[in-house]
């Protein structure tokens, strides 16, 4: 439960405000779209390219060590940052 938890908060915490946030309150501030159509369709969206991630990991993962990765991401936040 702790990790749901973890991994939730983490997800929501970087999705606050983020370019995809934004792209899907345009969306909804349309007067010529649903807002559940636009709520599933960001849902789907955001669910399937977390699959992909989540795929994708694990793959890397049987190749890459837990702590090279934890590098090479935080390395990949800071430049990104920068």
């Amino acid at each position: 439960m702790k990790a749901l938890l973890v991994v939730f908060l983490s997800v929501f915490m970087a999705e606050l405000g983020d370019k995809t946030q934004v792209a899907t309150l345009l969306f909804a501030a349309d007067q010529n779209l649903s807002r559940w159509e636009v709520f599933a369709a960001a849902s789907a969206a955001l669910v399937f390219a977390s699959l992909l991630a989540v795929l994708f990991g694990a793959q890397v993962s049987r190749v890459v060590p837990p702590s090279t990765l934890r590098v090479v991401a935080g390395l990949g936040f800071v430049a990104i940052g920068l």
